[in-house]
């Protein structure tokens, strides 16, 4: 069974063409913790957003060991292997809870086969690391070679991310507060991505938020490989926006067949705010 966490943003409904489960993270609103769930039966991103729109916060955590030994358990106790696709170390530790989680429950289930992969990737990132991964198994890969498979492909996974808000990348500490006024009175957009760490790093600084849109498209254009005909982009209350660069990508790359789009659900997006675009595909290197 291959199962990821909730920082993967796929929808539900991706999730059940791809088979995979997704296992939500917790963030916490108002003094309520809710579970980011695929199907979004807590909250909706639309409702994460308005909401950090009228001024409230949101603070996150990672699924702890415990969460990883009851779930695992469910598909262990069917006799079934599992292939966990775990949210970057370099930006949360529950690669590291899965990894003892997985060390108890090797114990008990001797004979199961539970294998946890760091994807150093993050949001669509990490659900298009999952898409191409399950078109694998699908085709007959067996579980340890196809995680052979993504230990060898996982950086060339490339993020691509702009904020349209600096005062969210202020308050996670990604920029000073000086940044943030400065660069909110010259309309000046972070260019980000993910790099071989799994750390999120700001790149260079682009003015305006069409040009930002555009530049991320441009930095696709230098490394994106080919034979990948499937894009991601993910978005932060901002459909537009996604939309708009999604008919970039279809005007200047003939061989993308698909474009998905999907939501920065509210564990990300606790950390980037609303406006947030990220870009996804598989290049030659990150």
């Amino acid at each position: 069974m291959i199962i990821t966490d909730s920082t993967s943003d796929i929808s539900q409904k991706l999730a059940d063409e791809l088979n995979v489960s997704v296992l939500p993270l917790y963030f916490e609103m108002d003094g309520l913790v809710y579970r980011n769930f695929a199907d979004e039966r807590e909250m909706t991103a639309s409702e994460f957003y308005d909401n950090i729109r009228k001024g409230k916060t949101s603070k996150t955590s990672q699924i702890n060991v415990s969460d990883f030994c009851e779930y695992f358990s469910e598909y262990l106790d069917k006799g079934l292997d599992i292939l966990y696709f775990a949210f970057s170390s370099g930006l949360s530790g529950t690669y590291n809870a899965s990894c003892i989680a997985i060390d108890e429950l090797k114990g008990k289930y001797p004979d199961r086969k539970i294998i946890s992969i760091d994807t150093l990737c993050a949001s669509m990132g990490e659900g298009l690391l999952l898409y191409y991964a399950a078109q694998k198994k699908k085709s007959g890969m067996e579980m340890e070679e196809l995680a052979r498979w993504v230990e060898d492909n996982k950086l060339n996974v490339c993020h691509w991310f702009t904020v349209d808000d600096l005062n969210y990348l202020k308050r996670g500490g990604r920029i000073s507060a000086a940044t943030a006024i400065v660069g909110t009175a010259l309309q000046i957009k972070p260019l980000m991505h993910v790099d071989n760490e799994g750390h999120l790093i700001n790149v260079s600084k682009v003015r305006g938020r069409k040009a930002s849109l555009n530049a991320m498209v441009d930095k696709m254009s230098e490394t994106y490989y080919e034979e990948y005909d499937t894009v991601m982009i993910s978005q932060g209350d901002c459909l537009d926006d996604a939309e708009y660069v999604a008919s970039l990508i279809k005007k200047r790359f003939k061989s993308v067949k698909d474009v998905i789009i999907g939501n920065v659900g509210p564990v990300v997006g606790s950390h980037t705010g609303p406006g947030v675009v990220a870009l996804f595909f598989i290049g030659k290197n990150r």
